[in-house]
């Protein structure tokens, strides 16, 4: 009875600790979200002011925990990136919701840098990449992240 009872009091902690929201980095200033898709609608509006999004995490960088993917339920995407080892965004992440804050960034690339971006990404993956796939240049819109509370 007794080892029973402390195995149930392991899983009810474990528990608590898994369902239990996760600070990351600085705490977040603002008070409310600005949805990922008005943000992508708009993208140079926001441009360098800081901006504060929820989402699903879809994606972590499989190295440093560097980066993550947010998408929101209508399946807009937003990566945002951090500083290395400031936050590292951890595996056990991805599928959980996420609250993330920072500055705005925008990326001109041309077609050489978005190929050299798309193969760094696709190595951190772990995926085969082709740079044939990639045609022009583009233009990158990411978060340069501070803070981001993990929830569920």
């Amino acid at each position: 009875m007794r080892a029973m009872k402390a195995i149930l009091t392991v899983l009810v902690v474990s528990a608590l600790c898994f369902a239990a929201e996760r600070k990351l980095g600085q705490p977040l200033a603002l008070k409310s979200q600005t949805p990922i898709a008005e943000i992508l609608a708009t993208p140079d509006t926001f441009v360098g002011k800081t901006v504060q999004v929820k989402g699903k995490v879809t994606e972590v960088c499989e190295k440093m925990g560097c980066w993550t993917n947010l998408v929101d339920p209508d399946g807009k995407m937003i990566k945002v990136k951090v500083n290395d080892g400031e936050i590292v965004f951890s595996k056990s992440a991805i599928g959980r919701t996420a609250i993330a804050e920072g500055t705005l960034k925008k990326f001109d690339l041309t077609k050489e840098q978005a190929i050299a971006r798309a193969k760094h990404e696709a190595e951190e993956q772990g995926r085969k990449f082709n740079p044939e796939s990639v045609k022009s240049g583009t233009v990158i819109y990411q978060i340069q992240g501070t803070g981001a509370v993990l929830l569920d």
